[in-house]
C-alpha cells in the first residue's frame, strides 16, 4: 500500500493549534487561574474567542509591547473593569510602562483591591446584576500610546476618572466612544451564556499616575469573546475532532517483535 495513502486513510484528526494572545501594539491573554493554564484563543469570522469554565476565576494579562508608556481602557462585558461605568474609550485605565507585563485580577474596588473575576452564568454576572446585561460575554481593552518621551508611573497604575482634576497630564474626554461592548453574535447556544461575576475580594495595589495620551483615538483595540464550550462548539467557533470512519482503516497495525 502507498504510504501517503495509508496515512490518509487512517484518518487522525490533528488538533488545531491556537494562539494564545491576541494584540500587537499590546497583547492580552486570559488566564484561568482555577485551572492554572492560558486559555487557547480561537479565531471565527473575524472575531476571537476563548472558552470559559462557570465557576473558574479568571485574569487578563496585558503586555506593553511598545518601548514607551500606554494606558489600557478595560472593559468586561461592557463595563469598564477601574470605575464600573458603562464602556467608553475616555474613561480610566491601567498604565504599564515600556515592556511591562500586568495582570488584571478583578473589578477593581479601590486602589488596594479587586473582587476577582470569575466565569459564570449570565443572569449572576455584574454587568447583568447591575441593569446592563446586554454586552455580556466581551472583554475590550483599548489600547493608547503616550505623548511624553519619558515613562512616568509604575506599572499597573490606574488613572480614576475621580483623580483627573489631581492628574494635570490626565487623558481628557474626546466625545468619541469606543466599541468596546459588542454583543456577541446571535448563536445557537444550548446552555446559558456566560458573564463574569463580581467575586471575592483580593489584595491588588495599584497607585494613581499623570498620563497624557498621544490622541483621542485607540492606537489599537483588541475585542475577545467567550463563552462556554458546549456553547462556541454549538456555534461553529470550536470544531468537534474528526473521526475516522471503519472503512478508512487499513485493517493492518504493527506487530509486536519476536
Amino acid at each position: 500500500m502507498n504510504i501517503k495513502a495509508a496515512f490518509l486513510a487512517i484518518g487522525v484528526a490533528l488538533a488545531t493549534a491556537n494562539a494564545c494572545a491576541v494584540g500587537s501594539v499590546a497583547d492580552l491573554s486570559v488566564f484561568d487561574r482555577s485551572e492554572n493554564r492560558v486559555l487557547p484563543v480561537y479565531f471565527h469570522e473575524g472575531r476571537y474567542y476563548v472558552a470559559g469554565k462557570p465557576g473558574n476565576e479568571y485574569q487578563l494579562t496585558l503586555r506593553n509591547a511598545q518601548p514607551g508608556e500606554i494606558m489600557a481602557v478595560v472593559a468586561v462585558d461592557g463595563v469598564n473593569a477601574v470605575s464600573g461605568e458603562t464602556a467608553d474609550w475616555a474613561q480610566t485605565g491601567y498604565v504599564l510602562s515600556a515592556g511591562a507585563r500586568y495582570s488584571i485580577k478583578g473589578w477593581r474596588k479601590s486602589l488596594q483591591q479587586v473582587a476577582r473575576f470569575y466565569f459564570t452564568e449570565l443572569d449572576d454576572s455584574y454587568a447583568a446584576r447591575s441593569g446592563r446585561p446586554d454586552n455580556v460575554g466581551v472583554i475590550g481593552v483599548a489600547i493608547f500610546r503616550s505623548k511624553r518621551e519619558e515613562p512616568v508611573g509604575a506599572i499597573g497604575e490606574p488613572l480614576r476618572s475621580r483623580d483627573r482634576a489631581e492628574s494635570r497630564g490626565a487623558a481628557e474626554a474626546s466625545g468619541s466612544s469606543v466599541d468596546l461592548s459588542n454583543r456577541q453574535p446571535a448563536a445557537p447556544a444550548i446552555e446559558k451564556s456566560l458573564g463574569t461575576g463580581h467575586g471575592a475580594h483580593e489584595n491588588a495595589p495599584v497607585q494613581t499616575t499623570r498620563f497624557e495620551r498621544a490622541g483621542p483615538v485607540p492606537d489599537e483595540v483588541i475585542t475577545i469573546y467567550y463563552d462556554s464550550d458546549r456553547n462556541l462548539l454549538a456555534s461553529g467557533v470550536i470544531r468537534a475532532p474528526s473521526i475516522a470512519r471503519p472503512l478508512a482503516f487499513p485493517g493492518r497495525f504493527v506487530p509486536d517483535p519476536r
